[in-house]
């Protein structure tokens, strides 16, 4: 059976258009560091460029035989690397609030929690295939049955939310565990209990967070007087939030994207991103990208993103190996929870939680991550009947 090659086009037009971007969006940081006009385009077309190629030669292998060999890999050395990361010296690593998030290598730098999900994901598929089936079975004996994957992402949570302070992505992990879990073949109560407790771990971490709850306070600041005006004046009084902190980077966000209008105000002629949107080119890519081609221009980036992950679902869904259908679907979850919360949170919908928008973002981990995990799922698509 031939690869998907639909699904390989779509993923490197998606690259392409980042590798356009980064030349066009990060003019303020360019000036602001006195880095080369050129420096984020050369790094991005670089990186975009071995993306591409590891998802073609990745893509040529045998499932049967080095699906698995990639798969454990990358999780398990990525976890040995996360959790020496927190002890090795400043000149190996690169911090980010504090937090020790980037390994650093002669002339770049990786997060290793970008690799991480994308085996994390692999690690998942491998073991649910060999310990769920659909045979039916009592909550508490799935709930002894997935136990030992409790233990193990309670380890995630503390490796990345905790060490790394990076809450955004331990969402993304929990919310592609809920439902790999459900679609492993455990029953609804199971999958309803797993997003319940996937929201106290959220809701436990933002509160003994005081950044967090910052956050959470100036998110609110943005939408409150709309949503309140529906309450009465005494639930409303009760739930306003005074004197919260300036939303700066939200507000720019949605000017952003109004300015744009429906077709933008030309590649290249974006105003927020000289010095308003300091993050135009990662966190906020979409809105730099809405000002400079417009809404018409997002909605097309978003159909095909979509359709990406509508190829990847595809591909799950008529893969006979249960490995194989549980490893795409996890890619497609990743994907589908990265993109919704950078879209969600750039317009306010939700807070904020800095995760990069598949494909499109500036930086290379991420780029690298997606191009190692396509490369799997086309890996996948010779043995499925598409």
């Amino acid at each position: 059976m031939a690869t998907d090659k639909t699904l390989f086009i779509l993923c490197t037009f998606c690259i392409f258009v980042s590798i356009v971007f980064s030349l066009s969006l990060p003019v303020f940081t360019t000036l602001f560091f006195n880095y080369n006009e050129w420096h984020f385009f050369i790094r991005q077309l670089g990186v975009g460029l071995v993306a591409i190629t590891l998802m073609w030669l990745i893509s040529q292998l045998n499932p049967d035989k080095y699906l698995s060999l990639i798969g454990l890999g990358i999780f398990f050395i990525c976890l040995f690397l996360m959790g020496i990361m927190h002890f090795l010296p400043e000149a190996l690593v690169t911090s980010a609030g504090g937090a020790k998030r980037w390994i650093r290598l002669p002339g770049f730098s990786f997060a290793p929690v970008e690799f991480f999900k994308i085996g994390f994901v692999y690690f998942l598929s491998w073991s649910f295939a060999r310990k769920l089936d659909e045979s039916k079975k009592s909550l508490k004996e799935e709930m002894k049955l997935i136990l030992p994957y409790v233990a193990v992402f309670v380890l995630v949570i503390y490796l990345i939310a905790v060490l790394q302070n990076d809450l955004g992505q331990v969402v993304v992990l929990a919310l592609t565990l809920a439902v790999m879990i459900f679609f492993a073949g455990t029953s609804l109560k199971l999958f309803m209990l797993s997003i319940v407790g996937s929201i106290t771990v959220f809701l436990i971490a933002i509160v003994t967070s005081d950044h967090r709850i910052i956050r959470i306070k100036t998110w609110w600041a943005t939408i409150q007087d709309m949503i309140l005006s529906m309450f009465p004046s005494s639930i409303a009084s009760a739930l306003r939030v005074e004197n919260a902190p300036e939303p700066y980077q939200i507000s720019h966000s949605l000017n952003a994207i109004k300015h744009g209008g429906l077709f933008g105000e030309g590649l290249g002629g974006g105003l927020f991103k000289l010095g308003y949107l300091t993050e135009v080119h990662t966190d906020f890519v979409l809105a730099g990208i809405a000002e400079e081609i417009g809404a018409l221009g997002v909605t097309l980036i978003a159909l095909i993103i979509f359709t990406i992950i509508y190829r990847i679902f595809k591909i799950s869904s008529r893969s006979e190996n249960r490995v194989f259908y549980l490893f795409s679907l996890g890619i497609g979850l990743l994907i589908v929870f990265s993109f919704l919360m950078n879209a969600y949170g750039i317009t306010s919908i939700t807070p904020i939680k800095g995760i990069a928008v598949p494909f499109i973002s500036y930086g290379g981990s991420s780029m690298l991550a997606l191009g190692i995990g396509i490369g799997m799922v086309l890996m996948v698509s010779k043995r499925a009947k598409l």
